[in-house]
Order: C-alpha cells, then structure tokens, then sequence
C-alpha cells in the first residue's frame, strides 16, 4: 500500500462540515443526525423477525409504521458509502484494529464496544447524536444542542483522562 494522503486541516473540515450541514438544512428542512437510522433499522427488523414483540403502542412501532425508505436511512447508507470511498481515496483503507498501544486485541475490542454502547445509549436517551441533537441541535441556537455538547465534552475528556495511561507507549532502554 502506499504512502497515506495527509489528513484535512481541521479547519478547513470544520467549515466544510458546517457548509454540508447549512446546505442540508437548506435542501431538505432538517439537518443530519444517525441513530434514528439505527432505531429504524431495529424497529423494522425487529418487527419482521418478531411480528408479535412491538405493539402498536409501543415506541418503536412509529419507526416501524414509517419502513426503511426514510431520509436519515438513506443519509447513513451514503455516510458508510462516502466514508469507504475517503478512506480509499486517502489510501488508509486497511484491516486493522485500532486503540491504545499498550491494549491487547480483545482489549481494543471491548474498549470500542463499550464505548459505542454508553454512546449510542447516551444518544437515545438525549434524543440525537452528536451530529443530530450537536451539530443540527446546536445551528439553529437550540439550548438542548448546546446542552448536549458541553456533556458530550465533559463525558469525552473524563473517558480520555481515565484512559490515558493505556495510551502512553512505554519506554525502550
């Protein structure tokens, strides 16, 4: 594999990110977001593996009167669509495993789920993810964004604090 392309100016991605979005609003009257695209896909196949288990006065069974053919479904497919074709592009695409060095494989992994788990867990209680209840929340000044944010700092340096001594790469003598 060859040499990666350097990484993009987190300035420049910023503003870039902030154009996408203010065009999304513009376009389609709402901004991004993911985990509705999750609960969607669950709602749906849990219906279809388990007709009997979402009643129609249960939370989910809106997500499942609505199907798959939704915005935020087809958002997410392009997000995982794109995201394949960057990594090509920026040639980075690779099979690895990523986290701390000093973590073992099956360390990595728990560490990832862990965190997507408290993630998407934090995301349903919240009402949107970082790019829905952050980012869409916070463009139009909505206290709720804002408010979601500073938590989602706060919790993200208190896991990189308590993390980061898996993160210092011992000395060689």
């Amino acid at each position: 594999m060859s040499q990666p392309r350097a990484l993009w100016n987190p300035y420049v991605a910023g503003v870039a990110l902030g154009t996408v979005l203010f065009l999304t609003f513009i376009a389609t009257g709402h901004g991004l977001g993911v985990t509705g695209a999750t609960t969607s896909i669950t709602a749906v196949t849990t219906a279809a593996i388990a007709p009997g288990a979402i009643s129609p006065h249960d939370y989910l069974a809106g997500y499942v009167r609505r199907g798959l053919d939704q915005w935020i479904v087809w958002e997410v497919l392009g997000v995982a669509i794109g995201g394949m074709a960057g990594a090509m592009l920026g040639r980075r695409f690779a099979k690895r495993i990523d986290g701390p060095p000093q973590a073992s494989t099956p360390a990595r992994l728990g560490l990832a789920i862990s965190g997507g788990l408290v993630s998407g867990l934090g995301a349903r209680f919240a009402l949107g993810c970082t790019s829905g209840m952050g980012l869409s929340g916070s463009a139009p000044l909505g206290a709720a964004g804002f408010l979601f944010l500073i938590g989602f700092f706060v919790a993200g340096a208190a896991a990189g604090f308590i993390l980061k001594p898996l993160w210092r790469r011992r000395s060689v003598t």
